[in-house]
């Protein structure tokens, strides 16, 4: 499959009708930085995890911002082993996207079946999720179930489970 990028992240959400907001702000890389940009948007702010399982399998995991997630009961929840993070060139071959600009929009650019996508499902009914358009300097506001459509459209299956947070 070949790296579609924002402009056919646009386009389709012009063709599948999907509403969404987009916001330009300075480059963000971390939450805390991204908080001064999220105190202007509504709805849910999110982060993203890209890991490796121990068989090679990758994953992104898409959680509310605030969420601290308990990286030892991640894997059981997904259905995996043992994770940890992944390298910025696997991010860059897989999702064509660099660190800190992590979305689940970033499926786009995937190929189907290489790439476990995972969302908290208390994203999954949001009204409004905001994330990157596949950069950090800007953000989508967009509801969950309109995320999971374009996932289902570019032909990924992804799983919406209760992420485990840490104590």
């Amino acid at each position: 499959m070949m790296m579609r990028g924002e402009a056919g992240l646009l386009a389709d959400l012009h063709s599948l009708s999907i509403p969404f907001t987009a916001h330009e702000h300075e480059a963000v890389f971390t939450v805390a930085q991204s908080e001064l940009v999220n105190a202007d948007l509504m709805g849910e702010h999110s982060k993203n995890l890209f890991l490796k399982d121990q068989v090679g399998a990758f994953w992104l995991v898409t959680v509310p911002a605030n969420k601290r997630v308990d990286l030892k009961a991640l894997p059981a929840a997904m259905g995996s082993k043992r994770v940890s993070f992944g390298k910025a060139a696997d991010m860059h071959a897989l999702l064509g996207v660099e660190p800190g600009s992590v979305t689940p929009l970033a499926a786009i650019n995937a190929t189907v079946g290489r790439i476990n996508i995972v969302l908290d499902q208390s994203l999954a009914v949001a009204d409004v999720v905001n994330v990157h358009p596949l950069r950090n300097t800007g953000t989508l506001a967009l509801s969950g179930s309109s995320i999971l459509q374009l996932l289902r459209h570019w032909g990924h299956d992804p799983q919406i489970i209760a992420i485990p947070a840490a104590a």
